[in-house]
């Protein structure tokens, strides 16, 4: 199998590969959404090196003790999220759908800002915490309009809110879930950016995209356990940088063609 390129000449490499492409797909993870203040919640300096996520991110925690989870995970990201805005890595990757390259977005995200930057068919692995979901009536409003002058806040119906995502002993949603594999046996590229993909379900989604023959063009800041096994192109740099050298470079194929 292919061993992926860290040479220079990359980027120019995976522009004419995505300038001629039919279909691509994004598969994006915490990587992307780093420079937009969202902390990672696995690895070096993630969220779950200061907190047992069994405590406050499994589906019994919150259940059991929301007031808790509320203000130890939730209060926090919701605070987060009202700050941050999409990066330039984000907006990038609408660039590419606005140039009619990118299909569609896979992200294993919660913060939304694929949505705020542009993109329209993003498929939420993980579900979202932009979100707030009644636990009694299934009513969902915006996190952003969230009032947290009362911890865990409530719906109308007076019903405990909770992030509408998918918390430890949680299914992924089966229409995600179904819709995300069909997205990666359909593409002939996909863009791998910002995850390692080793968390399962997410992991398999490269390799059900390499499986139908699609070219994996990895974009992350070193390489990962997917760059010797089955991607072709390694973008080695942050999203917030690697993405927007890729439009121009794609950018620069479409006028020369």
């Amino acid at each position: 199998m292919q061993k992926a390129s860290i040479m220079p000449d990359s980027i120019e490499q995976a522009a004419k590969l995505l300038a001629h492409a039919k279909t691509v797909v994004a598969l994006t993870g915490a990587g992307i959404s780093v420079e937009s203040g969202i902390p990672p919640f696995r690895g070096k300096g993630g969220l779950w090196e200061k907190i047992d996520p069994m405590t406050v991110a499994h589906i019994d925690a919150l259940e059991n003790n929301p007031e808790r989870v509320w203000n130890v995970l939730i209060k926090d990201m919701k605070i987060k999220l009202d700050n941050a805005k999409p990066n330039p890595g984000h907006t990038g990757l609408f660039e590419l759908e606005r140039l009619g390259i990118l299909n569609t977005v896979i992200t294993q995200n919660v913060d939304g800002l694929h949505q705020r930057a542009g993109n329209r068919d993003v498929i939420e692995f993980h579900g979202t915490f932009a979100r707030q979901r009644c636990m009694d009536c299934d009513k969902c409003m915006d996190t952003s309009q969230v009032d947290l002058s009362t911890i865990p806040p409530v719906c109308t119906c007076g019903g405990i809110l909770r992030p509408d995502a998918v918390f430890f002993g949680e299914m992924i949603p089966h229409e995600a879930l179904i819709n995300a594999q069909r997205a990666a046996a359909a593409c002939d590229i996909m863009l791998v950016v910002g995850t390692s993909a080793m968390v399962q379900p997410a992991a398999t989604i490269p390799f059900i995209a390499r499986d139908n023959n699609a070219v994996v063009i990895e974009i992350n800041p070193e390489p990962t356990p997917l760059t010797s096994r089955i991607s072709t192109l390694l973008l080695m740099g942050g999203a917030g940088t690697m993405i927007p050298r890729l439009v121009q470079q794609i950018r620069n194929q479409l006028e020369t063609t």
